[in-house]
């Protein structure tokens, strides 16, 4: 296993990460790979191109999580499953080419993961979708740092929100969301989370050879 397969950047200026764990490809230690004040949370890999099996997939979001709690919780700009490269030069290449968009990404998502909220209503209800959006936001919002809507892929779903929280806001998102439930009997909430904050980044590491 020569290869180094990246689950996500996290500051190289803190200590280094290293556990072991079910890793993609079978592999059982996850580590970083620091190039100038950016890390690589990496595990070998006998591939450049793993294929995405449903455990695997599992597997690269287990790691992500376990990263988020390492050592008091750390914060990590998450890449999609398959970002894998065939040597440790070739990744510093591409940290080095990335650098600064990394660093930009690092700071919008530093002491801050993402959660998610699903509004459901019951299969008979009419719903004023508008102002279960207004209710919703007028809790949320003002503790979200960010918050990005996502797909209503079934006619009973309201709202799908992401939001990326600051880790010390935790206890009042939670409270917010007992309120809104407390407030819509009627209205079934989906709360999920901690997350990587997916939502919330868009860099590209380039090609893997």
């Amino acid at each position: 296993m020569t290869n180094r397969y990246v689950y996500g950047i996290v500051d190289g200026t803190e200590e280094p990460i290293e556990f072991e764990t079910d890793a993609v490809g079978g592999a059982d230690r996850v580590y970083t790979i620091s190039h100038r004040r950016i890390g690589a949370v990496v595990s070998d890999i006998d591939t450049t191109d793993p294929e995405e099996t449903d455990e695997d997939a599992q597997r690269h979001d287990d790691v992500l999580r376990e990263v988020m709690e390492y050592d008091g919780g750390r914060s990590i700009v998450p890449m999609q499953f398959g970002m894998a490269f065939e040597s440790d030069r070739t990744l510093k290449n591409v940290l080095r080419g990335a650098r600064p968009a990394f660093r930009r990404a690092m700071n919008d998502v530093e002491g801050r993961f993402e959660l998610g909220l699903k509004v459901v209503r019951d299969a008979d209800a009419d719903v004023d979708t508008e102002a279960v959006e207004e209710t919703v936001a007028g809790e949320l919002e003002p503790i979200a740092a960010q918050s990005v809507p996502n797909d209503l892929f079934s006619d009973r779903l309201v709202l799908n929100r992401s939001y990326l929280i600051d880790r010390d806001e935790r206890e009042a998102f939670d409270e917010a969301v007992a309120r809104l439930e407390e407030k819509r009997e009627d209205l079934t909430f989906r709360y999920t989370g901690p997350f990587a904050p997916y939502s919330f980044v868009d860099v590209k590491i380039g090609a893997q050879q």
